[in-house]
């Protein structure tokens, strides 16, 4: 498959990872892109470790299953670095983003000899300072355009704002805040 990037994100129940995979997977389908975006069911509830994965491609993606060996890894609570074994399979060609307000040499020795790019957003504070309620989904799907590249940050903030319209019509009052986030995490990314 040409161009294919797969991702697999670690959260807790509740935090928006599965909503973050899918919103990432509307947003890349916009731009043209053969996507998937789903979630791993298990006995999840409220709080229990979920796994959610995207794959976007320039052609027609015949795989359908979990993703084992992901490019990219997204750690939604960094207490899951003590709880699971995120860097599983994670290519050393890729990436990580950490969910963090710990520097990149805090985090380092708890990724289990990761030898490849790391990189970290407080999405807490982003979340509180652009909506004043913390939701780690939003900021963290803008970092993970930024560190994977997968379109313009231009066509990103375009492409969302027009999914927020969408999925907020009657609420039209939380689509700025949610754009705010995401511009702000766009330039947060360390």
């Amino acid at each position: 498959m040409s161009n294919l990037t797969e991702i697999r994100w670690h959260g807790r129940g509740g935090q928006g990872a599965k909503t973050a995979a899918l919103l990432l997977a509307d947003v890349a389908f916009q731009t043209g892109k053969y996507v998937q975006g789903f979630p791993e069911y298990g006995p999840e509830r409220m709080g229990a470790p979920i796994t959610a994965y995207n794959r976007i491609s320039d052609s027609v993606i015949r795989a359908h299953s979990n993703i084992y060996e992901p490019e990219y890894v997204v750690v939604v609570d960094e207490s899951l670095l003590e709880a699971v074994d995120v860097t599983s399979g994670l290519k050393k060609e890729g990436a990580i983003l950490v969910n963090t307000a710990r520097s990149k040499e805090e985090v380092v020795p708890h990724l289990k000899g990761y030898e490849g790019k790391i990189y970290t957003i407080d999405a807490h504070r982003v979340s509180m300072e652009a909506m004043g309620k913390y939701f780690p989904n939003t900021p963290l799907l803008a970092a993970i355009v930024k560190v994977t590249g997968l379109m313009d940050e231009d066509t990103f903030l375009r492409e969302m704002r027009a999914s927020f319209s969408h999925k907020f019509a009657s609420k039209p009052e939380v689509i700025d805040g949610n754009m705010a986030t995401l511009e702000m995490a766009l330039k947060e990314v360390r």
